[in-house]
């Protein structure tokens, strides 16, 4: 058998040869790179760790993720600690002049954090307008939290549904008890009951789900075994069958938001306006369970609702089946004909101005690329920049529209499902090619932190009360070479030579999407 040191070298050996090839990887690219990033503290060290993600659409057309950091971040997780975790990693992978977007989670010291990073640290004149747009605060996490108002209402009986399955599920006897009583019932018991986790909604909602589908097993089992006094009511049954049909537009939103392998960000603007819409119909419901329910939700969603990132309404219009559209049909639905002017033409202008600053560095790149051409003496057979001046000038006598002008006025698409912008851009973009830019860029943009979160699941394996003296910089090692082998395995990094580290990766599968959905 080799040593324990033996292995751990040939970890940290793969580790810095992966880490340098992704860190060439990313130098090549020509585009922005969104950033994700999330605190997690393990249960067994109590030791707080920052998960750092990058996400960008290569040459290819296809979008990716890796994980750059997974640090120690000594206590207190201030805004300062934060901020210095944070910066320290974009220096050091030369990543703070490519910044699109940072999304965190929405809290207190997230938000000052990024305040101090986009306005003291980071270079205004390298991030999208200014930085005004850097700041993207996680739908899921929001979402988590105005839906965690909303079912306060019927906490009494979520209480007993959730006692109830513990309850169950305490022995294998009494799990043995429950399936035997679904046989006399002839009821299919294949899903498993299961404890929530309460600061979780989505978590909830599927306790919720399976428990309703097996109401008249508790019911029976409530006649026989005295012991069990967290039996739910016919009312709290009732109530809680009515939330979950509700709540099921809001299960699918949050699961659409944690995907990693599709853009979300052209899906988060018409999402949040869907569930305002719902709520304010909710609210007009003769059902005053839910009336209430509704009310409760709406005033958290209020105070999110003015944060609905602008840059998302932007990331809409590159959407060939809505572009502009969509946003004047969710916005006159919400604010009336008149009232929804104001909040139309503040889309309209962030993407134009937009376009102007990816015009202008578009124009920057090119004069520097002429003076690069001048000093190495090729300017006289550099005919094809001449033919380009001339049919910009004879365009221009022409057609004074913008590419952004004529693609708005273009018709749109048909509205299919199975649509894919990313195959769209890559074989139909030339025809405009700063919005084809700016489409790279804010596509990769994700509009929830999953990414980041679910590489906690990993650590949590890795951490664990018979397994709980790893070294940070092995923890980090481990956890970011297995993600960087993954995807090289999958296709993703076809410039990362192949590396063989079977000990990464034999001892758990990659994580599948319900577990990241449950994170």
């Amino acid at each position: 058998m080799v040593s324990r040191n033996t292995i751990k070298n040939d970890i940290l050996k793969s580790f810095d040869n992966l880490k340098s090839k992704t860190s060439k990887l990313l130098e090549k690219l020509t585009s922005k790179i969104a950033i994700t990033t999330d605190m997690w503290t393990s249960d067994n060290t109590k030791k707080g760790f920052m998960a750092i993600t990058t996400h960008f659409i290569d040459d290819s057309w296809r979008l990716q993720s890796h994980i750059l950091r997974f640090i120690y971040v000594p206590a207190p997780h201030d805004k300062d600690t934060l901020c210095g975790a944070l910066l320290n990693c974009l220096l050091e992978w030369n990543l703070e002049r490519k910044i699109s977007t940072i999304t965190v989670d929405n809290s207190s010291t997230n938000n000052v954090m990024m305040k101090t990073l986009l306005d003291e640290k980071l270079c205004k004149r390298d991030l999208l307008l200014m930085g005004r747009v850097s700041h993207v605060r996680c739908a899921a996490h929001i979402l988590n939290l105005i839906m965690q108002e909303g079912l306060k209402v019927i906490e009494d009986g979520i209480s007993n549904v959730r006692n109830s399955v513990l309850y169950w599920i305490g022995s294998s006897g009494r799990i043995e008890r429950f399936e035997e009583a679904a046989r006399l019932l002839h009821i299919s018991c294949t899903k498993k009951l299961e404890y929530d986790c309460p600061t979780r909604w989505n978590s909830t909602y599927l306790m919720l789900r399976t428990t309703l589908d097996y109401k008249e097993i508790f019911s029976k089992l409530s006649m026989n075994d005295t012991n069990y006094r967290c039996f739910p009511t016919e009312g709290q049954w009732s109530a809680s069958e009515e939330v979950c049909v509700k709540l099921k537009l809001f299960y699918h939103v949050t699961e659409q938001f944690s995907g990693s392998q599709y853009p979300t960000s052209t899906q988060y603007f018409s999402k949040v306006c869907d569930i305002k819409l719902e709520l304010e119909a909710w609210v007009k419901s003769l059902n005053p369970l839910l009336s209430s329910m509704a009310t409760s939700i709406l005033l958290k969603f209020k105070k999110y609702w003015d944060d609905v990132h602008i840059l998302m309404g932007v990331a809409t219009i590159f959407d060939l089946r809505y572009k502009i559209k969509l946003v004047e049909f969710y916005l006159v639905q919400i604010y009336g004909e008149e009232a929804s002017l104001d909040k139309i033409q503040e889309v309209r202008n962030h993407c134009f101005d937009l376009f102007q600053e990816y015009q202008s560095r578009k124009l920057t790149s090119h004069e520097s690329s002429q003076a690069s051409n001048e000093v190495v003496g090729i300017v006289d057979g550099d005919w094809f920049y001449s033919f380009d001046q001339f049919v910009a000038s004879s365009r221009a006598n022409v057609d004074t529209r913008s590419e952004l002008d004529v693609y708005l006025e273009e018709s749109l698409l048909p509205s299919t499902p199975s649509f894919d912008s990313l195959s769209w851009q890559k074989t139909n973009g030339l025809k405009f090619p700063t919005l084809q830019k700016m489409a790279r860029d804010l596509l990769a943009i994700p509009v929830s932190t999953v990414a980041s979160e679910s590489a906690f699941s990993t650590s949590g394996r890795l951490i664990s009360p018979h397994r709980s003296r790893l070294h940070p910089t092995t923890l980090e090692a481990l956890v970011c070479a297995r993600t960087w082998l993954w995807n090289e395995i999958n296709g993703l990094t076809s410039s990362i030579d192949k590396v063989s580290c079977p000990t990464l990766l034999e001892e758990e599968e990659e994580p599948d999407s319900s577990e990241l959905t449950s994170l």
